[in-house]
């Protein structure tokens, strides 16, 4: 029975009391459900352009090599990497995706009776990293849907071994700015490590963001996440990595599975690198949609947060089950804030023009019945 302290099977506790991660419904289970024949997705802030055509070509490349493994230590993506980032490869542990190396970091830094802070709401998966490995999760609420680092700053303890601020925020779409971060990063005793979720930095638009990079050079008790998944329209390939100094690093690599990112993603996230085209329309019709969006938000008088990811987190007014369904009924799956405690908001992917169009109308008939 869940929430017991150990199961009929003898399961530790840290496994019965995890929450298991909800994904946004897929698009192929709702054209079943419902018997809709085009639906879109704007739940999981996937990159409505898909890959670059240089990652594409790569994966058709690759496809004809599956038959032996990876290389195990990414050499040809992390060289393309260090280079992108002007960073030594001793200061990269690419991973299944940003997610690994966050359950890379519980595995090296986390012990029974250990501290996690992070925000509330924020990314799921940093709590993850806590249960599992028997450490406690401590949660500051959100200030204006914004990380609230000094108060994150005060809840650290002797028993904070890892301090997580997701920048943008995931779901709220919010950022902390450079003075804000380098102040949390002084306030971190050496016992702990601040890490710093970058999944949508490429889409902030704002000067003040903060040059993390900078902060690892320094040599800082920081690790700086960063994907493949958003921008670069590889999320169906997992492929992610953390930047922290050498000796940061060496340990995630001493714990991470052999052959953890798989020959074809290997090959993709190479090639997308090399696409700067991609990046950048991506960024611009990001940066339209989320006009687009605010102009019929504001028309309808409804809430939302400034953001400076590929999403927009709205407060519907009502109940967003009720709406969530309507949206679903019209072929557009969204994201329900009742999994992160705000019962009238939704989160949704910027999409095409088409597509916000599309569930802008959708949005105009629902908030007005």
């Amino acid at each position: 029975m869940l929430g017991t302290a150990r199961s009929t099977l003898g399961v530790g506790e840290n496994v019965t009391r995890l929450v298991p991660y909800r994904p946004g419904k897929p698009i192929e289970e709702v054209k079943r459900e419902l018997g809709l024949t085009d639906v879109i997705k704007l739940a999981s802030n996937e990159n409505p352009l898909g890959p670059s055509a240089l990652a594409v070509q790569a994966i058709r490349a690759a496809a004809e090599q599956v038959s032996l493994y990876p290389e195990g230590s990414c050499h040809e993506l992390r060289g393309a990497l260090a280079a992108h980032l002007g960073v030594p490869g001793d200061h990269l542990t690419i991973g299944n995706g940003s997610d690994e190396i966050i359950q890379l970091l519980g595995l090296v830094f986390l012990e029974p009776g250990d501290e996690v802070v992070q925000a509330h709401p924020s990314f799921v998966r940093y709590e993850s990293a806590a249960t599992l490995n028997g450490a406690d999760c401590v949660k500051v609420p959100l200030r204006d849907w914004a990380h609230d680092l000094p108060a994150m700053a005060d809840r650290i303890t002797a028993r904070t071994r890892l301090v997580f601020v997701a920048n943008p925020n995931n779901p709220t779409g919010t950022m902390v700015t450079h003075s804000e971060v380098v102040r949390l990063a002084d306030a971190i005793p050496d016992r702990a490590v601040l890490v710093m979720d970058e999944a949508y930095h490429e889409y902030v638009e704002r000067a003040d963001y903060p040059d993390t990079l900078k902060l690892v050079r320094e040599g800082r008790n920081l690790v700086v996440l960063r994907t493949f998944s958003k921008i670069h329209g590889l999320a169906g390939l997992r492929v992610g990595y953390g930047i922290a100094r050498p000796e940061i690093t060496g340990y995630l690599n001493q714990v991470r599975e052999p052959f953890n990112v798989n020959l074809v993603a290997q090959a993709a996230a190479v090639a997308a690198l090399r696409d700067a085209e991609h990046p950048r329309r991506s960024r611009e019709v990001n940066a339209a949609g989320r006009r687009q969006f605010y102009a019929t938000l504001d028309a309808l008088g409804l809430a939302y947060a400034p953001s400076e990811a590929n999403f927009v987190w709205m407060d519907v007014g009502r109940e967003c089950g009720l709406v969530f369904q309507y949206l679903l009924r019209g072929g557009v799956i969204t994201r329900t804030g009742d999994i992160f405690g705000a019962d009238t908001w939704l989160r949704v992917t910027v999409g095409t023009p088409e597509q916000n169009e599309r569930f802008l109308g959708l949005l105009k008939e629902v908030v007005g019945q």
